[in-house]
């Protein structure tokens, strides 16, 4: 008996086997012939296959058509839906059921798809990326991608041998969108996708850009993932937030590295629970509000820091699972902490399995280098220009707070966003429309993302990493700004590190570098950093910073730390800093705890931080008023000759007011005359030099009764002794006795 003619012509099967075909649901799966239907199925694992219809007894075999596993077989009478079961005969005699992922219709539906076209898709990610589903009754996974030029887009794992002929996908040409439901497929399965382009036949395996979860470097694979397991009990703290985050709150920031902060005795990293169990209480007892994290977007490099992603939808596996991590931000919440995470939008890696050239062309990138690719870092740029770029960045930024309940973003490199010319030459980069070096296109991608930010989560903070000039940089869009809630204050940082980086003789000469800062003081609602880029790369750490003996070395820090608490601005400190780590700081080992147990100058410092940081958090004059001149009054900011400043903090309203003198020399000023505002008994809140913090102990113990003598511009003023390197807080007590 002759083999009946195959329904499927040759060069049609020989695209199918050899990978090149991009309409594969044309071929496979069931489809009309001849008043009843033909299904198609390419199975390289199988000797011999045979066709279930559903709810029939009988088995029909399938015709082998090609030696390299493609099968056909006719099935009379009948319509399309047709439901089925596969049963394979492998080459090595083992039987399996196996359910055709061509038999299923696509999920995409045609509102999602224009949205995602236009790209205006806000939950992108609830589309795209890999989906425990359901379909025709049948559990497995949906997978979609978009790569829209591409020739062919398989998905790959060990579940088909990483054959990327087994399971190519359906693309749909209004959106650029390749998907498949794979049939009983579960969480925990690896996959990549395997790409074929039309670049000289480059095929290329990438990792999934939404999925949700990756294997641990070196590996690359994504892993199909419920991010949606992870029990919430933060509602009160979401529900408080809106206050918590309001400008008259105090916010001070801890700065983390988490595979750093601290590590087991042989070294390996904390996981995400255990940093819930040991990284939170510690925030909470040292008195901070946030904590910021560097970028836990999975990475391939830990040299990167984090800041090099190529899993913007994927907390790094190096420390757990997804809900591990959601573990981890509900035990900050119900402590009372907020969790900030630093995000990566300014460019991203060329790591092969990442967003570089992903579908053949410059997908995500510019493809003129002069815009497209970094040149300090190596990295490549985002095309900012492109709809689903945009897009993809945006819903990236919502997912963070929606799947995560995350408190705030703070945006990495964004003065390298908004120049074109940003750390290039002359002739290294292309003007804008109008001739200009801003970059209009992330321009408009910041101002609309902070837009959709607060629009959708209104009770959210986004930080901006901005070292330049540029204005209105926490302006709303809508009034020609860029929209983010705080712009860090790299210019204070720089200057007050400069400053108290010279040797006490020497900053009389230096003092307009302190009071600089005042004149712009208000003019954004600024954050005060001490980060993780001061500590590194030859910076020294912040104690070594310090000049002078080990006494002055600590006396000095405490005053920075001071002049911060007081200065007006948010507060953030890098991790380390807090207890006066002496080595840089490494991304390969723990921090030196150890420090802490054997010195006494550092559990000293130590302590002091936490007082400030409840100090600051408990008097409403530290942080209520931090962005106008009602919050600050210069008392004197002209004792240079002695490096002196002087200046008051008040509530709203000046309901209170704290005194703050700063004394920047180890000279012990005697008799120092401070003007006050009102009559009226002074006393210490706080003294940098009182010996429980390591200071010399010169304090001004008794409470200090003004006289009505005017001084700095002020109708009263008290006659106190200025510690050495201390600042002094000072609270008006009571009124002045009636015999005085």
């Amino acid at each position: 008996m002759s083999t009946p003619e195959p329904h499927t012509r040759p060069e049609v099967i020989n695209a199918v086997i050899s990978g090149y075909h991009s309409d594969p649901f044309s071929v496979l799966g069931p489809h009309p012939s001849n008043g009843g239907l033909v299904v198609c199925a390419f199975l390289p694992q199988a000797a011999a296959v045979e066709l279930l219809p559903a709810g029939s007894p009988k088995a029909l075999p399938m015709t082998g058509i090609h030696e390299a596993g493609f099968f056909e077989a006719l099935v009379p009478r009948r319509k399309l839906p047709f439901d089925y079961t596969l049963r394979l005969t492998t080459h090595s005699g083992e039987t399996l059921l196996y359910d055709d992922p061509y038999a299923f219709p696509s999920t995409l539906h045609d509102f999602d798809e224009y949205l995602l076209a236009e790209g205006t898709h806000l939950y992108m990610y609830e589309k795209l990326g890999a989906h425990l589903a359901e379909l025709n009754g049948r559990r497995g996974v949906l997978f979609a991608v978009w790569a829209p030029n591409a020739r062919r887009v398989s998905v790959v794992g060990n579940f088909n041998n990483w054959d990327g002929r087994r399971h190519p996908m359906r693309f749909h040409h209004d959106s650029g969108i390749w998907d498949l439901f794979i049939p009983n497929l579960g969480e925990g399965e690896l996959y990549k996708y395997e790409i074929k382009t039309r670049y000289q036949d480059y095929t290329v395996a990438k990792s999934d850009p939404v999925g949700f979860y990756s294997e641990v470097r070196p590996n690359t694979a994504s892993i199909v993932w419920d991010i949606n397991k992870h029990i919430w009990n933060d509602a009160a703290w979401l529900a408080g937030r809106a206050h918590r985050h309001q400008l008259d709150q105090p916010i001070n920031i801890y700065e983390v590295h988490l595979g750093s902060w601290r590590r087991k005795d042989d070294n390996e990293w904390l996981t995400y629970r255990e940093l819930a169990d040991n990284l939170v209480p510690y925030a909470k007892e040292m008195g901070y509000t946030h904590v910021e994290l560097l970028p836990v977007a999975e990475h391939p490099y830990d040299g990167s820091w984090g800041y090099q992603v190529t899993g913007y939808f994927a907390p790094t596996s190096r420390y757990g699972t997804p809900e591990d991590f959601m573990a981890f931000v509900d035990a900050c919440h119900q402590a009372g902490i907020g969790v900030i995470l630093d995000w990566v939008p300014a460019h991203f890696p060329r790591d092969q399995h990442g967003l570089a050239f992903f579908d053949g062309t410059h997908l995500y990138e510019h493809a003129d280098p002069r815009k497209g690719a970094h040149p300090d870092w190596g990295t490549l740029i985002f095309n900012y220009g492109r709809t689903e770029v945009r897009q993809f960045l945006v819903s990236n930024a919502v997912f963070w707070l929606d799947k995560y309940h995350i408190d705030g973003l703070r945006v990495d490199a964004v003065a390298s966003m908004l120049y074109l010319d940003f750390s290039r030459e002359a002739g290294q980069w292309v003007p804008n429309v109008f001739g200009g070096r801003e970059n209009l296109e992330a321009i408009a991608f910041i101002r609309a993302c902070n837009d959709r930010i607060h629009e959708t989560f209104p009770d959210v903070l986004t930080i901006a990493e901005e070292s330049t000039s540029w204005a209105g940089v926490t302006r709303p869009a809508s009034e020609g700004g860029l929209g983010f809630s705080f712009k860090w204050n790299m210019g204070w940082m720089h200057d007050t590190l400069q400053y108290m980086g010279n040797d006490p003789i020497y900053r009389a000469y230096h003092h307009g570098t302190l009071t600089f800062s005042l004149l712009y003081a208000f003019s954004e609602h600024f954050l005060l950093p001490f980060s993780h880029d001061e500590v590194v790369h030859l910076k020294k750490s912040m104690l070594d910073k310090m000049p002078g003996d080990l006494w002055q070395k600590f006396a000095n820090l405490r005053t920075l730390y001071a002049y911060q608490a007081t200065h007006p601005g948010k507060k953030m400190l890098f991790m380390g800093g807090e207890f006066g780590q002496w080595r840089e700081w490494s991304e390969e080992r723990s921090l030196d705890w150890s420090l802490l147990d054997q010195f006494q100058q550092h559990r000293e410092l130590h302590h002091f931080v936490r007082t400030v940081n409840h100090l600051y958090q408990s008097e409403p004059a530290l942080h209520q008023v931090d962005y106008s001149w009602d919050g600050f009054t210069w008392i004197d900011l002209h004792d240079a000759q002695r490096s002196i400043l002087s200046f008051a903090r008040h509530s709203a309203g000046k309901a209170e007011t704290i005194l703050v003198a700063c004394n920047f020399t180890p000279v012990v000023r005697h008799g120092y005359r401070l003007g006050v505002p009102e009559a009226g008994l002074y006393a210490e809140l706080l003294n940098s030099d009182a010996t429980e913090f390591g200071g010399s102990g010169v304090i001004n113990g008794q409470p200090l009764a003004s006289a009505p003598t005017p001084w700095h511009s002020q109708p009263h003023s008290i006659e106190m002794t200025l510690p050495p390197l201390a600042v002094v807080f000072l609270k008006k007590q009571a009124e002045l006795p009636a015999a005085l």
